[in-house]
């Protein structure tokens, strides 16, 4: 379904500055595989997102998704078959629209600019009900006004109104209050089972990392070090993770923004 080949990046190359983000990359994933991915700062986690969203050619490699080759396919064009959610809730909605519009233009009708069908917003109002967070009785109102978590609840729901191939979530609980982070946790879980959805998560909780989607990868200096699934999986504990991180790094992970119980 995914497949990564040997990519690699190097930022500012030739300077003293230069910096290989993606080190002979390669990875593959089924459709349908919901994979969960840490590692410390800078292992080249987002840098892997941003090579698959297409933010960036990469330097060599090539990507595959669903078959075909994305591997100089612009990020626009990209788009139309990767979801992608940020850490940020205030990316990927339009703040001075409303639930509603904002829903419109997801679905491809154009927002405000376009005239909905009273089905259309039966259908956005049934869908953001079954976020649990009361969007249903707020469609007019404008997402600006919304908080951090219903805003990423919603962002959810439009990354996933027309299931994408691939779902990218870069670190999208990180900016959100414990309770707030479950329950978008949650909702995260059930649109991807719902749908079916080819899913790769970013994660700063390595509890989550094992315990939501069927594998789980690790990243260090631009490579997957570790990949672990199944019963294998099942087995390992959050200290597991953390063994296995100085055993191939030679150091520990000790990033204060990862929660470690």
């Amino acid at each position: 379904m995914l497949d990564i080949k040997n990519i690699t990046k190097t930022f500012n190359p030739g300077t003293t500055d230069a910096k290989k983000a993606l080190d002979s990359l390669s990875f593959h994933a089924e459709h349908g595989d919901f994979v969960t991915i840490i590692g410390a700062n800078g292992a080249g986690k987002s840098t892997l997102f941003n090579a698959i969203a297409g933010s960036f050619i990469t330097d060599s490699g090539s990507i595959f998704l669903a078959g075909q080759d994305i591997t100089l396919t612009p990020e626009h064009k990209r788009s139309r078959v990767i979801g992608r959610l940020f850490q940020d809730p205030m990316r990927g909605t339009a703040p001075g629209m409303t639930v509603e519009e904002n829903l419109a233009l997801a679905a491809g009708h154009g927002g405000w600019l376009s005239w909905l069908k009273s089905a259309d917003k039966k259908l956005f109002r049934e869908r953001v009900a079954m976020l649990g967070m009361g969007l249903e009785d707020r469609m007019e109102q404008q997402v600006g006004l919304l908080s951090g978590g219903q805003r990423q609840a919603l962002t959810l729901m439009m990354a996933t109104l027309n299931p994408p191939e691939l779902l990218l979530l870069d670190e999208h609980t990180a900016a959100l209050d414990p309770s707030t982070a479950e329950k978008v946790l949650e909702i995260t879980k059930n649109i991807v089972e719902e749908n079916h959805i080819t899913c790769m998560m970013i994660t700063h909780n390595m509890e989550s990392a094992l315990e939501l989607g069927n594998r789980t990868i690790m990243m260090n200096a631009g490579k997957i070090v570790f990949d672990t699934s199944g019963e294998e999986r099942k087995k390992l504990v959050v200290q597991d993770l953390l063994n296995k991180f100085k055993e191939v790094s030679g150091k520990n992970l000790d990033n204060d923004r990862m929660l470690l119980i």
